[in-house]
């Protein structure tokens, strides 16, 4: 009897080690997901400051790129009498901000190693993606971007298409005091949260990944979404503080962004790597 039992025992943990390896097992070829925390979020954002101000000049080229590309498509917008589409446009550039950032998560990888970054290396870093899976995220998020701003015109001719106005202030005027305006709004921001947590939820790792590893982007999309789902209140409140600072960045005419881009980019390079296991 007493063998019997010990041989039952021996079975019974033999079987709950089976179960959790099966449990904490990570689909096959699939880089491996943690569960992070608020801290987590924390001690990342700390970490992005901590490098901008450690290599400013990195953070001030690349944000100041992207600024001034926001600068010059809304400078064109108001020369194609289409000065209405800025904020549209405004809400919508956040989108395309994690391929911008691409050159400050080579910065942080490299001061993660201990290594002082040079521009010579960085650059080459950075145009050399253009050869590997990371241009195809390129190519979704501004596809998800051109589909913001067919939705947009869209809502417009359906919404407002029986309204003139031809200046930011006329079109201003049209969406604030009208019932057709609020409809418009209304309906126009929980589409565009929808492609922003969509957006989001592929990008958030599969960008800081595809520079790090040599894997597919369909891969790095699932093992970004994985993640999210891995720890979705903390990573979606992470979404929230990204789009609102990149907004309030955009305000004084995309000056903002010289500081906020670089410290975000830095710091969802941190964050990658506390919900994302080493190779």
């Amino acid at each position: 009897m007493p063998e019997e039992a010990g041989a039952r025992q021996g079975r019974e943990e033999i079987m709950h080690n089976a179960g959790a390896e099966r449990g904490s097992r990570q689909p096959a070829g699939m880089p491996e997901v943690r569960a992070i925390g608020i801290d987590d979020v924390a001690a990342s954002l700390s970490a992005g400051i901590a490098d901008f101000v450690r290599q400013p000049l990195f953070g001030l080229f690349f944000g100041g790129v992207f600024a001034v590309v926001g600068v010059v498509i809304a400078l064109a917008l108001t020369v194609w009498d289409m000065p209405w589409m800025i904020y549209p446009f405004a809400i919508g550039f956040p989108l395309v901000g994690p391929f911008a950032a691409v050159g400050l998560y080579e910065v942080s990888r490299q001061l993660e190693r201990g290594r002082t970054p040079r521009w010579g290396e960085v650059l080459t870093v950075v145009w050399a993606q253009r050869a590997r899976e990371l241009s195809w995220m390129a190519f979704v998020m501004l596809f998800v971007f051109w589909v913001w701003m067919y939705q947009v015109r869209l809502l417009i001719a359906l919404f407002l298409g029986r309204m003139s106005f031809s200046t930011l202030d006329r079109f201003a005027e049209v969406v604030l005091t009208t019932t057709q305006g609020w409809t418009f709004l209304a309906v126009g921001h929980v589409v565009g949260a929808a492609l922003a947590l969509a957006l989001f939820s592929l990008t958030v790792i599969s960008m800081p990944l595809l520079l790090e590893r040599e894997t597919d982007f369909v891969t790095a999309m699932i093992t970004s979404v994985r993640a999210v789902f891995a720890s979705p209140v903390v990573m979606l409140g992470w979404g929230v503080v990204v789009t609102l600072a990149v907004l309030a960045a955009c305000v004084p005419f995309f000056v903002g962004l010289f500081i906020v881009l670089p410290v975000l980019g830095h710091a969802t390079w941190h964050l990658y790597r506390r919900a994302v296991a080493p190779a």
